[in-house]
């Protein structure tokens, strides 16, 4: 059923549309036309574009000029740079976050959520992403939050992939992240950091490890034997 023009706002259609690509039931390679989102959502074009244009700006859609906005397809390599650069940037904010001995509410309260996820195709990606931003945000550097927000519309689409084919448990990513809390709590920021970035890491082998399997004509071992 359509909603009424009156009742829906950019804001509702945005977040609408996030949650259908981080779902994946708008997979990779779907187009999000200015024209089908209007109709489904029962506004105007302009309506529909902004919605549309706060999704690309954050890199949970692609758009080239003169094309439709689509969910990006991200490949091998696409998949280990944004985890290796996210750890990266991550494992610092944890580190300068521990030196205070506190997380914030943001992101306990995240994990309080994420904990409550407690069947293994509980929807989860949503309270990680929340978890992890918050923690970011929490540290003193705003260079350091810009730079993550950079990655974390494709991170996004990671987790949600992660997610969709159930590649780790909203249980799994609720242990490693209290131990990410723990080591805060403790104010070591070695610990702090080191945890962060075996909790990322362990995301990306465990989605790595899928791509391999779903896409063999893409593997390295694929690409070095046609070369």
């Amino acid at each position: 059923m359509q909603q009424t023009v009156s009742t829906v706002l950019p804001s509702a259609i945005y977040e609408e549309l996030r949650e259908r690509i981080l779902s994946q039931s708008d997979a990779p390679g779907t187009s999000l036309t200015e024209s089908a989102v209007a109709l489904h959502f029962g506004v105007a074009r302009p309506t529909a574009k902004m919605a549309i244009e706060r999704l690309v700006g954050e890199g949970l859609l692609r758009r080239e000029s003169h094309k439709a906005a689509h969910v990006p397809e991200l490949s091998r390599d696409d998949i280990i740079d944004l985890f290796n650069n996210r750890a990266i940037i991550e494992g610092a904010a944890l580190s300068w976050l521990a030196s205070s001995g506190a997380a914030p509410r943001e992101a306990l309260d995240a994990h309080r959520a994420l904990q409550a996820t407690t069947t293994s195709d509980a929807p989860f990606a949503v309270h990680d992403i929340a978890f992890h931003r918050a923690l970011v945000m929490a540290q003193p550097s705003r260079r350091l939050v810009r730079m993550h927000s950079l990655l974390m519309g494709e991170i996004e689409l990671c987790i949600g992939q992660v997610q969709a084919h159930h590649l780790l448990s909203g249980s799994e990513i609720a242990a490693e992240h209290q131990g990410i809390l723990d080591a805060v709590a403790a104010a070591d920021a070695d610990a702090a950091e080191k945890r962060t970035r075996e909790h990322i890491l362990h995301s990306r082998d465990r989605l790595v490890a899928f791509f391999d399997e779903t896409h063999p004509d893409h593997t390295p071992a694929e690409r070095k034997s046609r070369t």
